[in-house]
C-alpha cells in the first residue's frame, strides 16, 4: 500500500524553491480565492513549517487580498501584537508588554515568528487603517489576562460595570493561578459553581454594547473587552470539560476557536483569513480515528460546514530532523531528534518519493487510511506510535500538503532585542 501511495503521491507531486524565493509563496495561488485558508503545522517547533506558513501568508495577503491572520494563540498576547502591526497606540508607554510570556514560550517566541511580525508591520505601514492585515489569537488559555483586560476597559468607561465585573469573576479568583484545578473541583463537587456568573458578564456586556462601543473613550476597545469576556466564559467550560470525558474538553476549546474566527469574519463583511494552528486542529476531524472513534470535532471540520466550498486547508510534514518541544507540560523546552517516520505512515511514503520538498494537491487524489504523524509542544520519543499517531484519510483532512524531508528546530528565545533602538526596551517583539 505505501509503495503505490508513493507512486500516486509523487506523480501529482510539484516540487517547491527555497522558501526564501518569491516564487514559493506563488505554488498556493491555487487558494487565493478562498475565503479561509487554513495552513496547519505537524509540530509546534519546526522552522521550515513556520517560515513557509509565512511565506504563503505573505503572497495571500500582498496578491490575494487577505484581510486577517488568525493564530492558534491567547487573545491578549495576540491584540499587543495586534496594535504593533497596525501601528495602533500601545495601552501604556510606561510598562513593558511581555507577550507569549507562558508555556510553551518558544510556540511563539521565536525568530521566524518575529520575521513575520516585521514584514506585517512594515506591510501594513503604507495602507489606510481600514486596510491593514490585523493579527488575532483564537485560543482560550488567558482566563486571568482576559479577566484583568475586561475589568481594566470597564473601569475607564463603566466604573459601575466593572464593580458587576469584579463580582462575578471573583469565584475564580482563587483559582487563576491554576485553572485546572478549578475543573477538578467542579468535577468532585458535580457543581459548576461560576458558570452563571461568567456567562451573565458577557451578557451584559454584549446588552450594552452600542452605548459602551460609542463612549468617547473606548476607540475599538470594546471589541478586545468583548473577546476577552468570551474567553473568560469558555475557559470556565474548559477547565471543567477537562474532567467530563477524554474529547469534551478538546471539543470546547476548538468550538472556542471557531467561535472568534466566525466573529472576526463578521466585523468585515466579505474579509478573508488565514489561520495558522496545528494539523490536528485544522486537518478535517471527520477523516480522523479521533473524529470518527472519539467524537472529536475541530476548526477546519466547522469552517468546512460553515463555509462551504470557501475553505482550503493546507498541511505540512516531514520524515526526520530536529524539533524544538518539552517532553512534558511545562517542562523546558529541548531542541530534539525527530525519529524517522513509521514505515505504515504517509510521513513514510512522502519519503520515499525521495524528493526534498513539495506541495501535493490532493483535491483530485483519493488516499487509503493510514498513519499520519502529530507533533505538539510535547514530544514523547519513546511512546512515538500511541503518543503521535492517529489513523487519517490525508486527502479527506486537506485540500493540500507540503512536505519537507527533513527539517530543523524553530530559533527560539526568552528576550530578543528589537529592531528599534536598545533605550526603547527588550521586550518581544517590539519596544515600548
Amino acid at each position: 500500500m505505501t509503495s503505490a501511495l508513493t507512486e500516486l503521491l509523487k506523480s501529482a507531486a510539484q516540487e517547491l524553491p527555497p522558501i526564501e524565493s518569491d516564487q514559493f509563496g506563488a505554488k498556493f495561488d491555487v487558494f487565493g480565492d478562498s475565503r479561509l485558508v487554513l495552513i496547519g503545522d505537524g509540530s509546534h517547533g519546526t522552522s521550515e513549517f513556520y517560515r513557509a506558513r509565512a511565506a504563503i501568508t505573505k503572497r495571500l495577503i500582498e496578491k490575494h487580498g487577505f484581510t486577517h491572520v488568525a493564530v492558534e494563540c491567547d487573545w491578549p498576547d495576540a491584540h499587543s501584537i495586534d496594535r504593533y502591526v497596525r501601528q495602533n497606540p500601545h495601552q501604556s508607554k510606561d510598562v513593558p508588554i511581555r507577550v507569549f510570556d507562558h508555556f510553551p514560550r518558544w510556540m511563539w517566541r521565536n525568530a521566524e515568528v518575529q520575521d513575520f511580525i516585521d514584514w506585517l508591520r512594515a506591510h501594513n505601514a503604507s495602507l489606510p487603517p481600514p486596510s491593514r492585515t490585523s493579527f488575532n489569537g483564537l485560543d482560550l488559555y488567558s482566563m486571568s489576562a482576559s479577566i484583568r483586560a475586561v475589568i481594566a476597559y470597564l473601569d475607564n468607561v463603566d466604573p459601575t460595570l466593572a464593580q458587576s465585573a469584579r463580582k462575578r469573576y471573583s469565584c475564580l479568583t482563587s483559582w487563576l493561578s491554576d485553572p485546572s484545578s478549578y475543573g477538578l473541583s467542579s468535577a468532585r463537587t458535580r457543581t459548576a459553581a461560576c458558570e452563571a456568573g461568567v456567562v451573565k458578564m458577557l451578557t451584559q456586556l454584549l446588552t450594552h454594547r452600542l452605548r459602551l462601543a460609542t463612549h468617547p473613550e473606548n476607540g475599538t476597545a470594546f471589541l478586545d473587552a468583548e473577546m476577552n469576556a468570551r474567553v473568560v466564559r469558555d475557559a470556565e467550560r474548559y477547565y471543567r470539560a477537562m474532567y467530563e470525558g477524554s474529547s469534551a474538553s478538546w471539543n470546547v476549546r476548538d468550538a472556542h476557536m471557531f467561535s472568534v474566527l466566525s466573529r472576526i469574519l463578521k466585523l468585515s463583511p466579505g474579509s478573508k483569513a488565514v489561520v495558522w494552528a496545528h494539523n490536528s486542529h485544522l486537518g478535517d476531524a471527520r477523516a480522523s480515528s479521533n473524529g470518527r472513534d472519539r467524537g472529536e470535532l475541530n476548526l477546519g471540520q466547522l469552517c468546512r460546514e460553515a463555509f462551504p466550498g470557501e475553505v482550503s486547508v493546507i498541511g505540512c510534514g516531514t520524515h526526520a530532523g530536529t524539533v524544538a518541544a518539552a517532553h512534558e507540560w511545562d517542562e523546558p523546552m529541548e531542541v530534539m531528534d525527530v525519529v524517522p517516520s513509521r514505515l505504515d505512515s504517509y510521513e513514510r511514503a512522502m519519503h520515499d518519493t525521495g524528493l526534498p520538498s513539495f506541495v501535493v494537491d490532493l483535491r483530485p487524489l483519493k488516499t487509503p487510511p493510514m498513519l499520519q504523524r502529530f507533533i505538539g509542544v510535547v514530544y514523547r520519543p519513546s511512546t512515538e506510535r500511541s503518543s503521535h499517531y492517529i489513523e487519517t484519510v490525508l486527502s479527506e483532512q486537506y485540500d493540500a500538503f507540503v512536505w519537507f524531508d527533513r527539517t530543523s528546530a524553530v530559533h527560539a528565545f526568552e528576550t530578543v532585542q528589537p529592531k528599534e533602538a536598545l533605550s526603547m526596551g527588550e521586550t518581544y517583539p517590539f519596544g515600548v
